[in-house]
C-alpha cells in the first residue's frame, strides 16, 4: 500500500522533526500512529497524503490517500460539496440530467452516476441529514465538520484513509458511529488519535519517537502491556547500573586506600634500609605511575557505567519522573456542596431544560456531566460555580474553593512566562527556590522557566496548571473539567489521570472520552 524508507523531515528553519523513519503499511492494515505532542505524527500524515515534501528519504504510495485533517478552518470559505471535491461531479450530473450532455460533463462525471445517492447515504449515516451540500463550512460546528469529512470516505470509497484525531470534536453518538465504521471498513487505515477506545479497535500500534517508529503487533491494550514490560526491564537495568556504579566507586576507594598504605609502608622500609635519595625518587615515581594507571582504569570504568546509567535514565517516561503533591481538600467527605431544587434557565422565551433540575453534589464525589451539544452543560457548570443565577427554583452553595479548567487551559495567562505564571498561584509567599522545585516536579527545567506560556503545547499548559494547584496554599474543594483531554497526547492524558486520581476533593468532568472517565474512577453521571 505504501512504504517510507529512511524518511527525514526538517522544518523550514532547518530544525529536525524526525530522522530516518521507515514504515511499511500493507493492504487492509489498520494502523494506530501514536507519540508525544511534537513527535511529528500530523506532519507524517501530511507527508503520506502528499501535502508536504520529505527532506530526505524515499516515500512510495501506490494510490491517492483520502486525508481527514485535524483542523478544518482552511475550508470555511467553501461549501460542503467543494470541501469534499464533489461539486463539479454534482454539477455535471445535474447538467446531463437536464439535457446538457457534453463530452466535458461526461468526462467530469466519469461514470459516477450514483454520486448523489452516495452523498445522501453518507450524510444520513453521519447524522447530517439536515445539511445541504451547498451549506458553507463556516456555518458548521467542529463536530459537524469532522463528520462531513468522514462522510467523504463513503462518497469517494478510497482504498487508503488517513485520519488525524478524528474523534476530537465528536460527541458520544458520533464517536460510536466512528468506531462502527473503523471496525467495518475494508479500507486501509492510518489513524493518529489519543482516543483509547478507538486505538483498541485498530490492529497495530506504531509509536513515533526520537528513536524512529516502533511497531507493536496488537491494539492499544497490547501496547500498554508491552510498554509495562519494557518499563519494568528498564527499571531493573537502572537498578543494576546504580548498583554497579556504587561497587565501582567503592572498589576505587578501597584500591586508593590500599595503595596509600603500601606506599607509606614501603617508604618506611626504604628509609630504614638507607636507600639513596636517587633510588627513593625512582621508586616513588614508579609508585605514582602505578597509582595513576590504576586511577585511570577506575575512572574509565566509573565513567562508562555513569554514561550508561545516564542514557537509561533519559529513556524513563515523563510520567515516571513526575511528583504531583496535590494536597487534599480540607472539606470533610459527604458535605453538601451544591443543591438545585426545581431549577431551570432560559436564554430566551423557551426554558433550557424540559424538566426542572433537582441535583445534589456532595464533597469527594466524582461525577461525569453528560449531554449532547446544546443540552446546557456549560450553563449548569456556571450555576454550580455561582457565575449564573437560576431563573426558577432555588440553589444552595456551600462555601468552597473551586477551580474551573476548560479544554484550552485558560487559567494559564499567555502573556506571562512560565515562572511568572507559577508565581501567580503563590498565595503563601513560597520562596523562589520552592516554586522552582515544584516546576521541576512538573517537568519544567531551568531552560523552560523563561519560556512564554503562549509557546506551550496543550500538555505543557495542563502540567503548568497542575503545578499551580500545588503552589497554591489550599487545594481546591471542587475541580470542574470541560473536555480536558481534547488537546492532549496519550502521555499527557496519563499524567492528568494520575494527578486526578491522587486528588481527593470533588470532581465534575465533561468528557466524551469514556476510557478517561473510567480511569479517573467516575462514580455517577448527571445526564442533561
Amino acid at each position: 500500500m505504501f512504504t517510507l524508507h529512511s524518511v527525514t523531515y526538517a522544518h523550514p528553519n532547518k530544525d529536525m522533526l524526525f530522522d530516518d523513519i521507515s514504515l511499511t503499511v500493507n493492504t487492509h492494515d489498520k494502523i494506530a500512529l501514536i507519540g508525544n505532542n511534537g513527535a511529528g505524527k500530523s506532519t507524517l500524515l501530511k507527508i503520506i497524503a502528499g501535502e508536504l515534501p520529505v527532506s530526505d528519504g524515499v516515500i512510495k504510495v501506490d494510490i491517492q490517500p483520502y486525508y481527514v485533517p485535524q483542523i478544518f478552518g482552511q475550508y470555511n470559505h467553501l461549501t460542503i460539496a467543494q470541501a469534499l471535491r464533489i461539486d463539479r461531479e454534482l454539477q455535471a450530473l445535474q447538467e446531463i440530467l437536464g439535457g446538457h450532455v457534453t463530452d466535458e460533463n461526461m468526462s467530469i462525471l466519469n461514470d459516477n452516476w450514483d454520486v448523489e445517492v452516495r452523498c445522501t447515504d453518507a450524510l444520513r449515516y453521519w447524522e447530517l441529514d439536515d445539511l445541504d451540500l451547498n451549506h458553507k463550512m463556516e456555518t458548521l460546528s467542529g463536530g459537524q465538520k469532522t463528520k462531513v469529512f468522514l462522510a467523504g470516505i463513503s462518497i469517494h470509497q478510497p482504498d487508503l484513509v488517513l485520519l488525524d484525531e478524528p474523534s476530537n470534536h465528536l460527541d458520544v453518538s458520533g464517536r460510536q458511529l466512528l468506531y462502527d465504521f473503523v471496525q467495518s471498513t475494508s479500507s486501509t487505515l492510518v489513524v493518529v488519535s489519543h482516543d483509547r477506545r478507538l486505538l483498541n479497535i485498530l490492529d497495530t500500534v506504531c509509536e513515533l519517537s526520537k528513536r524512529g517508529i516502533t511497531a507493536y503487533g496488537g491494539n492499544y491494550d497490547f501496547y500498554i502491556t508491552q510498554k509495562q514490560i519494557e518499563v519494568s526491564a528498564l527499571n531493573q537495568d537502572i537498578h543494576s547500573k546504580e548498583k554497579a556504579l556504587r561497587k565501582a566507586k567503592e572498589k576505587e576507594r578501597e584500591t586508593k586506600e590500599r595503595q596509600q598504605k603500601l606506599d607509606a609502608r614501603g617508604k618506611k622500609k626504604q628509609e630504614k634500609a638507607g636507600v639513596s635519595r636517587i633510588m627513593m625518587n625512582t621508586l616513588r615515581n614508579n609508585a605514582e605511575n602505578s597509582s595513576s594507571k590504576a586511577k585511570s582504569v577506575h575512572a574509565e570504568k566509573i565513567g562508562g557505567i555513569a554514561g550508561e546509567l545516564h542514557e537509561l535514565r533519559a529513556t524513563v517516561s515523563d510520567l515516571s519522573k513526575m511528583k504531583f503533591g496535590l494536597n487534599n481538600s480540607s472539606m470533610h467527605k459527604g458535605k453538601v456542596l451544591f443543591t438545585a431544587t426545581d431549577v431551570n434557565f432560559s436564554y430566551g422565551a423557551t426554558p433550557l431544560w424540559k424538566e426542572k433540575l433537582n441535583i445534589q453534589i456532595t464533597s469527594s464525589e466524582r461525577i461525569a456531566l453528560k449531554g449532547s451539544n446544546g443540552s446546557g452543560k456549560t450553563t449548569l457548570i456556571k450555576l454550580i460555580l455561582g457565575d449564573l443565577e437560576s431563573m426558577s427554583g432555588t440553589i444552595y452553595h456551600a462555601e468552597n474553593k473551586s477551580v474551573y479548567i476548560d479544554q484550552d487551559y485558560s487559567l494559564v495567562d499567555n502573556t506571562l512566562k512560565v515562572y511568572k505564571q507559577a508565581q501567580q498561584f503563590n498565595t503563601t509567599a513560597l520562596q523562589e527556590h520552592e516554586i522552582k522545585i515544584r516546576l521541576n516536579r512538573f517537568l519544567f527545567s531551568q531552560e523552560d522557566w523563561d519560556k512564554p506560556c503562549s509557546a506551550l503545547s496543550g500538555g505543557e499548559k495542563m502540567r503548568l496548571m497542575l503545578c499551580g494547584l500545588t503552589v497554591n496554599s489550599q487545594s481546591p474543594d471542587l475541580i470542574i473539567l470541560d473536555e480536558p483531554t481534547n488537546n492532549l497526547d496519550i502521555q499527557n492524558i496519563e499524567i492528568l489521570t494520575a494527578a486526578l486520581n491522587e486528588y481527593q476533593g470533588t470532581l465534575i468532568v465533561v468528557s466524551h472520552d469514556e476510557s478517561f472517565l473510567e480511569q479517573i474512577n467516575i462514580q455517577r453521571a448527571i445526564k442533561l
